[in-house]
């Protein structure tokens, strides 16, 4: 077996423990955090802030986390109970949700795929009343034949590799965006985000050097936020986070210089050092009351790669309406979020 994929099912069944405690990032001094902020496998994050106040954060393998503060987090649970998608057969759970609030309940989107299953896979939906579950997957009442959960796979929507959803709302139109070395993509979806809207085309965002895409709006610009390199090798990940940015949703995306993101042309964002490897797939950005921007995003230790991809965090600084974190890796000790 190839050590990419013993990391990878290594991180998996990581994932996979349900483990009822506190994971914390340990600040050393008031108002500070040390990196990782959950020092377990929490692989491609996607968090949101619920209307109880707290964020929850999901991840590969579909457990829960919550926080007040993004830097103290608590076991909440699975997803999924006993109702679970099946729409991709042989795989037991998802990849890579996002989370959203639409309309009157929470939206979890995610990736159902077997590794290398480039034209079997695709997109699910769920919904819950909460934010800590349990999903129960979205069947579209259109539909004679029940999809559990599913939102379309690789080969009916022409996408090869189909993993990765973003979701976006703007201008009271609402977006998927996904892929992954195929080329990264968007469409427009039905007003409750559950199904593709009737008649949408899909445009192509990006070339084919990306994956786990985050589309961010700030200051009258379009950021592109996507992973580059390999995912799962441990030690040797190289996924490096990159940007890009348009003045238009669905683009065209460009580099510092007006290179185009279609041709994988970008600025780079977030890369390892002698700590971390594997920067990438970042989580949604927040902005705490000061006005200050944070992102998450994932990463092994390359003392101990077999924990697993862990969650970090770093403050986004603006420059001339680019994004960048100091020193473009993983801070080990930082200032922390002020969030209320």
């Amino acid at each position: 077996m190839k050590p990419a994929l013993l990391f990878f099912l290594a991180t998996c069944l990581s994932c996979l423990s349900a483990k009822a405690q506190i994971i914390t990032a340990s600040p050393l001094l008031q108002n500070t955090y040390t990196n990782p902020v959950i020092a377990d496998s929490y692989a491609d994050p996607s968090y949101i802030l619920a209307d109880n106040g707290y964020f929850y954060l999901y991840g590969t393998g579909e457990n829960i986390m919550k926080s007040k503060d993004l830097v103290n987090w608590t076991y909440v649970g699975r997803a999924f109970s006993t109702h679970r998608p099946d729409f991709v057969t042989g795989v037991k759970y998802y990849w890579a949700p996002c989370i959203n609030k639409i309309n009157d309940q929470y939206v979890l989107y995610f990736a159902m795929s077997k590794w290398g299953g480039i034209d079997s896979c695709g997109i699910g939906v769920a919904v819950s009343s909460t934010p800590e579950g349990p999903f129960m997957p979205y069947d579209n009442p259109l539909t004679a034949e029940k999809e559990n959960g599913k939102l379309f796979l690789s080969y009916e929507i022409g996408v090869r590799n189909s993993i990765d959803p973003c979701y976006i709302e703007d201008n009271g139109h609402k977006y998927m965006f996904w892929g992954s070395f195929h080329g990264i993509y968007a469409i427009e979806l039905s007003d409750d985000g559950l199904t593709i809207k009737p008649g949408a085309q899909k445009t192509k965002i990006a070339g084919n050097a990306y994956e786990g895409t985050y589309i961010y709006k700030k200051d009258g610009y379009y950021y592109f936020f996507g992973s580059k390199g390999s995912c799962c090798d441990g030690a040797n990940s190289t996924y490096t986070t990159v940007c890009a940015r348009s003045t238009n949703l669905l683009g065209p995306y460009t580099n510092k210089i007006g290179e185009l993101l279609t041709n994988n042309k970008h600025e780079i964002m977030i890369s390892g050092n002698s700590k971390w490897a594997g920067t990438g797939h970042n989580a949604e950005i927040t902005t705490d009351i000061n006005g200050n921007t944070w992102i998450l995003y994932h990463a092994y230790s390359k003392k101990n790669p077999e924990i697993g991809r862990m969650v970090l965090m770093d403050q986004v600084k603006w420059e001339n309406n680019w994004p960048y974190i100091e020193g473009g890796t993983p801070s080990s000790r930082a200032a922390a979020p002020i969030l209320k």
